[in-house]
């Protein structure tokens, strides 16, 4: 099934600029909103729902601080991207402080932005998976407890698994025949994203890759770069 191409509310009141990024990041399919002003920008927004919204600091009628505070009135999650002309300390101390995901100062490159708006809306799609309150897992022949964080194949006896190792193998559960990224476990695991805690998790995937042996339909695929898959081959 085809995903559904993010929708993105631009308030950006330069005509000319406005109508070549909405063009430029329609190009790269996104569904892009473009309002003209401050006041437009919050009426669109409360008649939809936006994965992301980009707003202009520099507005008529209503600023791109005060537009950021009604929408996080309304909506905690949606990620913002600031716009800005000036690239003065106060507004970008004052564009995080209501709630701003990023800022870029203009003149900028437009594949910067793609790249930050794809960072974005992945982080907040493998958040929100992350932080599921999913605590029982079936997989294959194993019962996962992460509460308890007991491992249990069919009825023997369970496998009482450390932190990490219970931690780890949530997250494949929650991802799973899906990708695992790798970012994702490092940053919600250990914390840190860099060589040492990288080789860390290595070993503990391999520990994990023991436990679940037993079945041979249940594997952890490396994806290159990537991450990892948990493969639940279902009999027919």
């Amino acid at each position: 099934m085809e995903e559904q191409n993010k929708k993105i509310l631009l308030v950006e009141d330069d005509p000319n600029f406005g109508t070549v990024l909405r063009d430029y990041l329609t190009m790269n399919d996104y569904d892009v909103v473009h309002a003209k002003n401050g006041m437009e920008g919050f009426e669109k927004f409360k008649k939809d729902d936006y994965d992301l919204c980009i707003l202009d600091v520099m507005m008529p009628y209503k600023d791109g601080f005060t537009l950021a505070k009604e929408i996080r009135e309304k909506n905690t999650e949606v990620p913002i991207i600031f716009l800005t002309a000036k690239a003065m300390k106060e507004d970008v101390l004052k564009g995080y402080k209501v709630g701003a995901d990023d800022y870029l100062n203009k003149p900028f490159d437009s594949e910067v932005l793609l790249m930050k708006i794809k960072a974005i809306i992945q982080r907040k799609a493998t958040d929100s998976v992350a932080d599921s309150k999913q605590f029982e897992f079936t997989i294959g022949g194993f019962h996962l407890n992460s509460k308890l964080r007991f491992l249990k194949y069919l009825g023997g006896e369970p496998t009482k698994l450390s932190p990490k190792e219970n931690e780890l193998l949530r997250l494949l559960a929650l991802h799973e025949n899906d990708l695992m990224p790798r970012e994702l476990a490092l940053t919600k695991i250990w914390r840190d994203d860099n060589y040492f805690t990288s080789r860390s998790m290595d070993v503990y995937i391999a520990k994990l890759r023991k436990y679940l042996k037993l079945d041979e339909n249940v594997e952890i695929l490396n994806i290159h770069g990537e991450g990892f898959r948990l493969v639940i081959n279902h009999k027919a």
